[in-house]
Order: structure tokens, then sequence, then C-alpha cells
């Protein structure tokens, strides 16, 4: 720990929270309606990125914005370099919030929004831990170089153009998961489909294949009497169920709560809870067959044993996550999983079991996606380090971690992710009321310090 970067952070920690409000402040969900040249994820990440890059660049830090993909904050020098990965696009707010996602206000020493936690409040942490080096004058043996994301949350578009356009830095550390460090990622699986036909029911729920639909909007063609029995019937307490009179029907609306893809056992899916309720319902037959065939290989099993998928290794056990639903009267438009598989797992074992485990529901596939998961030996100079960081900081030596979220970590050679999530807490992001603790911020500051020190200092 260094006593002068600690004093540095303390003394701007009042500017650090306030910078860090004015980015959450903007809406950062990626917008391909808003498109243009320098903008390729919308407007709100652009600004985003631009106003960030401004903050760094009055810190006296060298600047590039490239091409409104990502953009890079440099310090130091020496032949070889240093990558901290953030991001400050965001997932779309959802429902459920006690105070407004993009207004970052304080209570009780939380700061809340969409980002604090993911993962705008790390990437500040890193510019202002970056400056408190800086400010040290402490010579480098590697230049360091923050990267600042815009596409992490929709498909790591921006990092796939920075490794395009620059070198890849020659260790990197993504502060975007948990403390101690993350040395293990699973692989991440996503499909999506569709089944066209005359249907008289509507679904909506879910926006996003990477997050638990906290809510679900369903129109179905009977009475709202038969929608209430079917709900007193099920007498399910993870869910609300807001059922009203339409023409020719009724609408419900459940809600239950949004979570993590990577961590579902911790959301209530309210796609699950639609197709269960349809389920007890007197449908027309198409609407029936297609209700009674997803709800049993779905049910509410995060794990895929009902599909098929299930397995498990040292990585951990493989979750899955049915995250978009998109019904109208042309049948399923769209239908997506989002599957955090074990690293043995082969994708295309994993595509055969899902497309033999649908077979009935007459689903067609309309897309496919996988990314490899990765793996680091606790051996590795850079985890070493790191876990050696957490201890002195914390108080604590602990084992490194394997999750089931995608960071920028595996999409750079020796790279780890490293925080800011504390062991035992229960996950903030991608939930209503993300919030980071002021207190933990300013400590997460002063520990990514001294990973920069420890990772790029010339006595490093």
């Amino acid at each position: 720990m260094s006593v002068f970067t600690d004093k540095w952070i303390d003394e701007h920690k009042d500017e650090l929270v306030e910078k860090l409000q004015q980015c959450v402040r903007i809406n950062s969900v990626r917008d391909d309606g808003s498109t243009r040249e320098g903008a390729p994820f919308g407007e709100g990440a652009a600004k985003c990125l631009e106003d960030t890059l401004n903050t760094a660049k009055e810190m006296g830090f060298e600047v590039k914005n490239l091409d409104g993909y990502c953009g890079t904050v440099d310090y130091g020098t020496g032949e070889e370099q240093l990558g901290i990965l953030a991001h400050l696009d965001v997932v779309p707010e959802g429902e459920g919030w006690t105070y407004p996602p993009y207004a970052a206000e304080i209570h009780d020493g939380r700061l809340y929004g969409r980002g604090t936690m993911d993962d705008k409040g790390p990437a500040f942490a890193a510019l202002f831990g970056l400056a408190a080096v800086k400010a040290s004058g402490v010579e480098t043996k590697r230049r360091v170089r923050l990267i600042l994301g815009c596409d992490e949350e929709c498909g790591m578009g921006c990092l796939h153009h920075y490794n395009e356009v620059e070198k890849a830095p020659d260790m990197c550390f993504s502060p975007d998961a948990s403390y101690p460090l993350v040395n293990s990622e699973k692989m991440i699986y996503n499909s999506a489909y569709r089944k066209e036909y005359a249907s008289s029911v509507r679904v909506k729920a879910g926006t996003v294949s990477n997050a638990v639909p906290g809510k679900a909007e369903v129109f179905v063609p009977v009475s709202a009497d038969e929608v209430k029995a079917a709900v007193a019937k099920l007498n399910n307490a993870d869910f609300t169920y807001n059922v009203s009179a339409a023409d020719n029907g009724a609408n419900v609306v459940i809600t239950g709560i949004a979570a993590h893809a990577s961590t579902p056992e911790q959301g209530r899916n309210a796609f699950l809870a639609a197709v269960q309720l349809m389920n007890e319902l007197n449908l027309p037959e198409e609407d029936a067959d297609t209700v009674a065939v997803l709800w049993d290989i779905l049910k509410f099993d995060c794990h895929g044993e009902t599909l098929g998928i299930d397995s498990e290794d040292a990585s951990g056990r493989l979750t899955l996550n049915p995250g978009v639903l998109d019904w109208d009267e042309t049948g399923i438009h769209r239908l997506t999983f989002d599957v955090r598989a074990p690293i043995s797992s082969k994708a295309e074992e994993l595509e055969k079991k899902i497309t033999e485990g649908i077979k009935e529901t007459g689903l067609v596939q309309t897309d496919i996606s996988w990314s490899e998961g990765y793996y680091i030996s606790p051996d590795d100079e850079l985890v070493k380090k790191l876990l050696d960081v957490y201890a002195a900081r914390f108080g604590q030596r602990l084992e490194p971690l394997a999750i089931g979220g995608g960071t920028y970590a595996r999409h750079m050679k020796n790279s780890v992710a490293f925080g800011i999530e504390r062991p035992g807490e229960p996950g903030r992001a991608h939930m209503p009321d993300e919030y980071i603790p002021v207190n933990d911020l300013i400590e997460d500051t002063k520990t990514i310090a001294d990973a920069i020190i420890a990772l790029a200092g010339a006595e490093a």
C-alpha cells in the first residue's frame, strides 16, 4: 500500500464521486437507432465516452478516442504495457427502482444508479487510481493504459475493434467482477429462436439475453376471472400478478426480480412465470401445445436439467437464463437462451443437446454465438501479485475464483478480472437499485492504485 496514493485519493474523493455521478447520469445503453460515424453504439455511449475522456484529459492524461468504439488513457514509460479494462455502457434499467436509475443519488452512503457497480464505478476508480499513481511520481517499468469500452454488454464489439487498430497490452486486469480475483470464466453461449404461426397470446418479457427479466406483460384470450383463479392455484409468492380485463381477454403484468444472467438463481424470472401461468389456462390448441412444451423443458430450472444440458467442472455448474420472450400475433418472434457453461464444455455438443431438447416446441434457431471460457494458472505473475495486493489491502488471503460472468479479460492475453464486488456480498450488477457504497468506491480506487504500482512500478 502507498501512503502517498491513499492520501491523494482521500483528498480527491469528492471529485471522484462528482465525476462518477456525472457519468452515471448519461444513459449509455446501446441504441442502434442513433448510431452514426463516431457513435457506433448510439449517442448515449458516445457522449459518455467523450465526457470521460475529457475528464481524463483535464487530469493531465494523454487520451485517444478510437472511432467511438472505445477510448484510451495513457501514463508512464516502458517497453511493456499494463492494460486496465473497463466499460462505460450499461444494460437497460429495467423495473423496480426505488431511486431514479440515472439520477446518481446518494442515500445512506450509497451511490445509486445503473452502472455504479457495472462498470462506471470501477472505471472511475481506475481513472482516479491511475491519477494517484501519476501524482505520486512513481517510475514505471511498464506503460499503463486504461481502456474504456462502449459495448461490453452487447457483444464486446468495442474490444474487437480495439484489437484491430491497437496492439494488445502485455498483461491486463479488469475491475468488473469480484475480489480477490477471477482466473477462470465459463463459456458464454447465446442462441435465439422463433416460431411462426397465428397466435392468440401476446408476451413481452426481457430486453437483453444476459439479464434475468424482472417483468413480463401478457395478454391471453381468456377471462380475467379465469386468470385470477389460475394465479390463486399457483400460489407463487416469488411473483406479483396484476390482472385486468381487456377486450376479448385479460392483461397480466407479472413482476419478479431482475438479475445478471450469470447468477440466475439470484433473480425471479418473469419470462418463466408467464409460461407457467399460461400453462394453467384454457388456450387455443396450438398456443396451449407450445406453452406446454416450453414449460416442460424449462420449468424454473436455472441449470438446464430438464433441457438436458446440465454439467459441471472445476469452473462451476452450468446456468441457463431464458432472457427474452417476444410473442405476438405472428407467433414467437424472439426467444433467447443465455447459457454459462463450464470451460470443459464444447459449443457444438451444447448446441446439439439444446436443438434436441427444444425439438417438440417447433422453435427454429435464428441466431447462435459463443465465447470460449478461459483459465490462467494461479502461479502466473499477474495472479500472484494481484492476490498479494488484495491480501495487503483487505487483510485476507483468498483463493482465485471461477465465475459464470463474461468480462473483457477473456478477450485479452494474460488477463484476469480483479474486483470489485466483495466476497460474500450479493451481486448488484444488472439489478434494480444498483449501487456502490461511497466508502467502497474510495477503497477500490486505492486498491487499483496498489495494483498499478505492483504490476507496473519500477520496483515491481
